[in-house]
């Protein structure tokens, strides 16, 4: 069995759990920040299972839902979930606004999108995260091999393209970084700030470790997905399984209950359990 099918796969299984014990947390507390990151949790499960299913055979809506949900989306409604714990200012629902206006704004773009793929270039032997985006080949850099190339202008110039799914140039491929940015800061950054605290206060060491465990995790899926942009898609499906693993595996060491005196308000933890 293909590691391009398994990887994914595991990361599908941990994401359902996980989905599962943050959207509980809501449905028993019904604080925001947990309904934030059971969506963008949701969204990173969605888009290991549409890995799964195009390891095995092409569908476009499986495709849309991949680039979506796994590109695009998820960090950025995971992190808004930490700026919502973290942040106690009426500003914070001016960006949940934003968030969900450009949400709905990229949606359209990819709605577009889909209706010029290029679906002829795709193939279950590779992982989509090497073959989803259409690359120019810049004059005297080297065609790896068995790539599919074409000629097409672009912008009124003749140029050399590696074939990909979505077309050069396409606008939804313009929205990820902001999204990725947005989540990358606001989750990390988070995380770094909640374990620093817990560590300066010498209270509930556990949090301290749940939060550096996350914060890898969000810096390592991070560095994975600009190394997908950059044309090196091989090693996605890894960065999203360990980066899933840490980022559980923190929220189970903060969920588990500890002998101490109940943290102070401003030393929030990150994607742990409250009450």
């Amino acid at each position: 069995m293909s590691l391009n099918l398994i990887l994914p796969f595991l990361s599908t299984v941990i994401m359902l759990i996980f989905v599962i014990f943050v959207l509980q947390r809501y449905f028993a507390t019904r604080k925001l920040y947990f309904l934030f990151w059971g969506i963008g949790l949701a969204m990173f499960g969605t888009g290991s299972f549409a890995e799964v299913y195009l390891a095995l055979t092409w569908n476009k809506w499986v495709f849309f839902s991949w680039y979506l949900f796994g590109a695009a989306l998820n960090a950025a409604w995971i992190g808004h979930g930490t700026l919502t714990l973290l942040v106690r200012k009426k500003w914070v629902h001016g960006v949940t606004v934003v968030l969900v206006l450009a949400s709905l704004g990229t949606t359209y773009l990819m709605v577009q999108a889909i209706q010029r793929i290029d679906a002829d270039i795709f193939t279950t032997s590779k992982p989509i995260s090497e073959q989803y985006g259409t690359k120019r080949i810049e004059p005297g850099e080297e065609i790896p091999l068995g790539a599919q190339t074409a000629e097409i202008t672009y912008r009124g110039e003749e140029i050399t393209v590696i074939r990909g799914i979505l077309p050069l140039g396409t606008s939804v491929r313009l929205t990820t970084p902001f999204f990725n940015i947005y989540g990358l800061v606001t989750l990390v950054g988070g995380a770094i700030w909640s374990a620093f605290l817990f560590w300066r206060k010498q209270v509930l060491p556990n949090r301290v470790v749940a939060n550096v465990l996350i914060a890898a995790g969000a810096l390592l899926i991070g560095f994975a997905s600009t190394l997908t942009r950059l044309g090196y898609g091989q090693y996605l499906y890894l960065g999203e399984l360990i980066s899933a693993i840490l980022m559980f595996t923190g929220f189970m060491v903060a969920a588990k209950p500890q002998s101490v005196a109940r943290e102070s308000e401003s030393a929030r933890p990150v994607l742990a359990s409250e009450g």
